[in-house]
């Protein structure tokens, strides 16, 4: 089978593999819709603990299929259902797991990570992920593509419940790629006030303001601190929602946020500038709450389906290029490019 096989830092090659094969409580599935994620970029870029040096590994982790065939013990589905699959999966018995919250589990796995992913035409299911209901069924409403973003989706729904928003809150995004998009379509249905979204990139301003924004701010315009305090009541915000991996914009956050504001440090910051400089006294005196995110949960993932079938939010506006999967290095270079959103691929077209 065709699959976007990653070599090691810098190195992704189309290639021609081997198809998984699966044992008697397995499920295959033909995948018809996978997304580039950051994370994919990130491990491209730079690789990642959990695959060693040497090895190979499909990526993707995002994605959505066709159950093509079930082992004979399996139990629940059968060949020929559209599912989607949370990515996921935890050991099944330590505390994280047992809360449901298998994203973090100290020694997860995860497909297009620790386990083969669904830049491929099939991707095998193990027995873990469907005792833990990764495998979720599509609604005939769900497009295979919009289902391929639910995962992405279910680390927004993350944030914005840890974060605790409110009716009548006002809710700044630092950032208005898809991640901060997706904060500001379910800031916009949770009972906001005003939804604010800075970004340094034009462009992308004006989509969040096309998408619903009340106020589209750039990061780096002298008086973006005023305008923040005057589109706040002088207060500043309730909300502030990181979606972008710059540590000077967490240290900001800090610095305008709401007495009793929430900050929740959304976007990872890359290799070598981990670290902010941190008045903890503002966190201190104006009893700030600072949070952070990885991953969603599995309930969290069937949230973010239940949402996309509702019509609630139109994820399917975040999807700015499609392509089959031998066209997979091409659609790696958009997504680096930054020219779009959500970058999917078809491996069968």
């Amino acid at each position: 089978m065709k699959a976007l096989v990653y070599k090691g830092i810098g190195s992704l090659e189309m290639m021609e593999v081997t198809p998984p094969e699966i044992g008697e409580r397995e499920i295959l599935i033909r995948v018809m819709a996978g997304s580039i994620c950051g994370t994919d970029l990130r491990i491209l870029g730079a690789g990642h603990r959990k695959i060693p040096q040497g090895t190979t590994r499909i990526l993707g982790h995002e994605f959505s299929g066709v159950i093509e065939a079930i082992g004979r013990k399996v139990e629940g589905f059968k060949p020929g259902e559209r599912v989607a699959v949370a990515p996921n999966i935890g050991c099944g018995s330590c505390d994280e797991c047992v809360q449901g919250k298998a994203n973090l589990c100290p020694s997860y796995d995860a497909f297009g990570i620790s386990l083969e992913g669904a830049f491929a035409e099939w991707i095998s299911i193990p027995a873990k992920a469907l005792l833990q209901g990764n495998i979720v069924k599509l609604p005939e409403t769900v497009s295979f593509e919009e289902a391929s973003l639910a995962e992405p989706l279910s680390c927004v729904i993350n944030g914005l419940e840890t974060s605790e928003v409110r009716f009548g809150d006002a809710l700044l995004i630092f950032g208005a790629g898809p991640i901060g998009l997706m904060h500001l379509m379910l800031g916009r249905i949770s009972g906001t006030r005003k939804v604010m979204v800075a970004d340094v990139v034009e462009k992308r301003l004006r989509i969040a303001q096309e998408m619903g924004a009340d106020v589209a701010l750039h990061a780096m315009a002298e008086d973006f601190r005023e305008r923040v305090l005057e589109e706040t009541d002088g207060k500043g915000p309730d909300v502030i929602i990181t979606a972008c991996p710059v540590p000077e914009v967490q240290e900001m956050a800090l610095e305008i946020a709401a007495i009793e504001g929430r900050i929740n440090f959304f976007g990872g910051l890359p290799q070598g500038k981990e670290t902010i400089h941190c008045p903890s006294n503002l966190i201190h005196y104006r009893n700030l709450r600072v949070t952070g995110v990885t991953g969603g949960s599995n309930i969290q993932f069937r949230r973010a389906l239940s949402l996309i079938a509702s019509k609630k939010v139109d994820i399917s506006r975040l999807i700015s290029h499609s392509f089959d999967i031998e066209q997979g290095l091409e659609a790696f270079n958009v997504a680096k490019s930054g020219e779009g959103l959500k970058v999917i691929l078809h491996p069968n077209l």
